[in-house]
C-alpha cells in the first residue's frame, strides 16, 4: 500500500482546516516567488533604467499572463486528474497521468513559443503599446516568449507534486530559480547595461533553471509519481481526461487576462504615467492574488482527492472551509497594502504622481479583491468534481461581458483611472452571484446521487 512521504500531506483522514492551510501556503509563496520574476524584473528597470523601461515591461504583463494562466489552467487538470486517481488509490491511473501531463507541457510549450514569436508585434499593437516605448517592449517579450517551454513544464510539475500533498518542492525550486533571476538582472542591467533585453534574458535562463531542478526532482522520486523515461508516452484516456478540466480552466484564466488587455489597452489611452503607476500596482496587487490562487489551487487538490475516494460530506466541509480562509486572508492582506501603500510603490519609482495613480489602483483592485475570492474558490471546487466548464462559461460572459461593456460605456463617458478600475469589482461581483447558483445546483446534484447510492 502507498504511503505517503514526508511532504505528502494526508488529505483523505483527519481534521481539513490545518491540513489545509499548511498545503495552501506554500502555494500562495510558490506564486508569491513566480511573479518575483517580472516584479524584479519591473523593479530593477524602474530603478535604474527609467521609467519608461518599467511602462514597456508593464505593458507585456497581460500578454504574459495570458501564457501563465493558460498553462495553469491546463495543469489544473493533471492536477484533478491524479489526485483523483491517488483518492480512488489507482496508483497506475496517476503514473500514466504523470507522464501524459509532461509530455503535453513540452508541447504546448513549443508550439507557444512558436505563436508567441510569430504574433509579438501584433500583439503589441493591439495593446495600442506606445511608440516611445514600442521597442523595448518588443524585444522583451520576444525574449521572454523563449522561455514558455520552461514555464509550461514548471507548471506541469508543479501540479504533479501538489496532486500528492507536496506543495513545498516546487516553493523550494522557485525559490532557488528567484534568487538567481534577481542576481542576472542586476549584473545585466547594473554590469553590462543590457537593459531590458538582459532583463528578459535573465528570466528565461531562471525559467529553465526552475523547471530543470523539479525535473530533476521528479526522477528522483520514488513514489508512483516518479519520472520513468520509458513510461513518457501519451496515453488517450489519460489525455482526454486532463484536457476536459484543463483547457475549461485555462479558457477561465484567459478570460480574466482577455479581458485585462482590453482595460491595458484602457490604461494606455491615459498616458505614460498611467501605465507607470498600473505596472507598479500590478506587481504589487499580483503577490496579493497569490494568496487567493493558493487558497483556490488547495481547494481543487483537496476536493479532488476525497472526490476519488467518494467522501462527498467531506468536500462540502472542504468548500466551507476554503472560503472562510478567504475571507480572512484576503480581508488582512488587503489592510496591510493599503496600510503601506507608499512605501511599497516607491520601492517601483520615487515619482510622486505615478506613486498616487498607484494607490489609486491598489483601493479599487486589491483591497476589494475578497470578492474576487468566490470566483476562486467556487471554481475550483467544482473543478476538484470534475465540473470545468461552468465556470470557464460563466467567467466567459459576466468577466469580459462586463469589462468590455464598462470601457466601452462607463469609461468612455467618464474617461478616468478611477472609473476603469472601478469595472474590476464590478466584474467579480457579477461572476460571484452566478458562481453561487452554479455551486448550489451542483451541490444538489451530488447529494442525490450518492444519497441513491
Amino acid at each position: 500500500m502507498f504511503k505517503f512521504k514526508f511532504r505528502d500531506i494526508d488529505m483523505l483522514h483527519g481534521s481539513v482546516a490545518d491540513k489545509f492551510l499548511l498545503f495552501a501556503l506554500p502555494l500562495a509563496f510558490t506564486g508569491v516567488f513566480e511573479q518575483l520574476f517580472n516584479t524584479t524584473d519591473t523593479m530593477v528597470l524602474g530603478q535604474f533604467v527609467g521609467k519608461n523601461a518599467m511602462a514597456a515591461v508593464g505593458n507585456n504583463a497581460p500578454a504574459i499572463s495570458l501564457m501563465v494562466v493558460l498553462f495553469l489552467g491546463l495543469s489544473l487538470g493533471a492536477n484533478v486528474v491524479i489526485a483523483q486517481h491517488i483518492g480512488a488509490r489507482d496508483h497506475a491511473g496517476a503514473k500514466k497521468a504523470v507522464h501524459t501531463a509532461l509530455l503535453l507541457a513540452i508541447v504546448v510549450g513549443v508550439l507557444l513559443t512558436i505563436i508567441g514569436e510569430l504574433f509579438s508585434n501584433r500583439i503589441l499593437l493591439l495593446l495600442a503599446v506606445p511608440e516611445e516605448v514600442m521597442g523595448m517592449a518588443r524585444d522583451y517579450l520576444q525574449i521572454y516568449f523563449l522561455g514558455l517551454p520552461a514555464l509550461a513544464v514548471y507548471n506541469f510539475e508543479s501540479a504533479i507534486f501538489r496532486s500528492s500533498g507536496d506543495s513545498r518542492t516546487p516553493l523550494y525550486s522557485l525559490m532557488a530559480a528567484s534568487g538567481l533571476n534577481i542576481v542576472l538582472n542586476l549584473l545585466s542591467v547594473l554590469v553590462f547595461d543590457f537593459g531590458v533585453a538582459g532583463v528578459a534574458a535573465a528570466t528565461v535562463i531562471s525559467n529553465f533553471v526552475n523547471a530543470g531542478i523539479l525535473w530533476w526532482s521528479l526522477r528522483r522520486r520514488t513514489t508512483f509519481i516518479h519520472l520513468d523515461y520509458e513510461l513518457l508516452r501519451w496515453n488517450v484516456v489519460e489525455l482526454k481526461a486532463i484536457l476536459r478540466v484543463g483547457i475549461p480552466a485555462g479558457v477561465q484564466g484567459m478570460v480574466f487576462c482577455l479581458s485585462n488587455l482590453l482595460v491595458q489597452s484602457a490604461i494606455n489611452s491615459l498616458g505614460t504615467d498611467v501605465m507607470a503607476a498600473s505596472a507598479a500596482a500590478f506587481a504589487i496587487e499580483i503577490d496579493v492574488y497569490c494568496f487567493l490562487s493558493a487558497i483556490g489551487q488547495a481547494t481543487t487538490t483537496f476536493i479532488g482527492q476525497n472526490y476519488g475516494a467518494r467522501n462527498i460530506e467531506r468536500c462540502f466541509r472542504i468548500t466551507k472551509i476554503a472560503l472562510m480562509t478567504e475571507v480572512i486572508v484576503m480581508l488582512v492582506l488587503g489592510g496591510i497594502t493599503m496600510c503601506f501603500s507608499v512605501p511599497l510603490l516607491h520601492f517601483f519609482t520615487e515619482d510622486a504622481t505615478v506613486v498616487q495613480l498607484g494607490i489609486v489602483r491598489l483601493e479599487y483592485v486589491t483591497l476589494l479583491q475578497c470578492i474576487n475570492g468566490v470566483t476562486e474558490i467556487l471554481s475550483g471546487t467544482l473543478r476538484g468534481y470534475g465540473y470545468s466548464t461552468p465556470p470557464a462559461v460563466i467567467a466567459l460572459c459576466t468577466i469580459c461581458g462586463t469589462r468590455v461593456f464598462w470601457v466601452y460605456t462607463v469609461f468612455a463617458s467618464f474617461p478616468s483611472f478611477d472609473m476603469l478600475m472601478l469595472s474590476y469589482p464590478a466584474s467579480w461581483l457579477m461572476t460571484g452571484i452566478l458562481l453561487i447558483g452554479a455551486y448550489r445546483f451542483y451541490r444538489n446534484s451530488l447529494m442525490g446521487r450518492f444519497v441513491t447510492v
